[in-house]
């Protein structure tokens, strides 16, 4: 099994541990002369001293790339260009130098879309290792908060690829790339079965669909878990099945 030091890449993760964060928002750095940044991750000094420190040893950075604007993973995107000076960012939307879209490239990282957990989501591919967002994490599951048959479209073009690790933006890298999207893929569908059982039950109402179905939620994921039943029924709506 390869090492991220030969991959060309650093994880820098950030103190804010939680129910969706996991152990922290990581932030990626890859390559060198100049380095690139996958994710800023939030504003915290001690977390945006490190990553300024690990591009500063990588001979400066290049640019910032986000995976998606959600604030565990921007946030610190205005403090580490005040410790950086002036450096391109690019994303999917929003107040960025660069917009990127599917098949983009900026720097070393090739994009690749991936919608579903926000519209605005990307992943980023760099030679042999993927920076897959909250698109898939390094344990558990992401909420999904529209476009399923996309995401799951996306995740099965990740999949083909020759990939030696994802990193995630929550939990440790993945070196089983292509089984972990195989369980993330089945987890989704295993959900729609379930989903798709109890409608024909005659289960309605939101809350008994919920329980049943996303019975493992814990209460404070349960908000987040409205939301991926939501997709999933838009899913099964488009497909006529609902």
């Amino acid at each position: 099994m390869a090492e991220l030091g030969e991959l060309g890449v650093a994880l820098v993760r950030a103190a804010n541990p939680g129910p969706i964060t996991l152990s922290g928002t990581n932030t990626w750095i890859v390559g060198r002369d100049p380095a690139w940044v996958v994710d800023p991750g939030p504003a915290l000094d001690a977390h945006l001293d490190a990553v300024a420190a690990e591009l500063a040893a990588r001979g400066g950075a290049g640019g910032i790339a986000l995976t998606h604007d959600h604030p565990d993973h921007v946030d610190g995107l205005g403090g580490l260009l005040a410790r950086l000076g002036e450096v391109p960012v690019a994303a999917a939307r929003g107040a960025a130098d660069v917009q990127l879209g599917d098949g983009d490239a900026f720097g070393p990282l090739r994009v690749l879309a991936t919608p579903g957990h926000a519209d605005d989501h990307l992943a980023f591919v760099a030679g042999r290792a993927a920076f897959t967002g909250d698109a898939v994490l390094g344990e558990g599951s992401v909420f999904v908060a529209g476009r399923l048959r996309e995401y799951l479209a996306a995740l099965r073009r990740l999949r083909e690829l020759d990939l030696a690790v994802l990193c995630p933006g929550h939990g440790d890298p993945v070196w089983d790339a292509r089984g972990r999207l195989d369980a993330v893929i089945a987890h989704r569908e295993d959900r729609e079965a379930r989903l798709v059982a109890a409608l024909e039950r005659g289960v309605e109402d939101r809350d008994a669909l919920l329980d049943e179905v996303w019975d493992d939620a814990p209460p404070q994921l349960r908000d987040f878990a409205a939301l991926s039943l939501a997709a999933h029924l838009e899913k099964l709506r488009e497909e006529g099945r609902a």
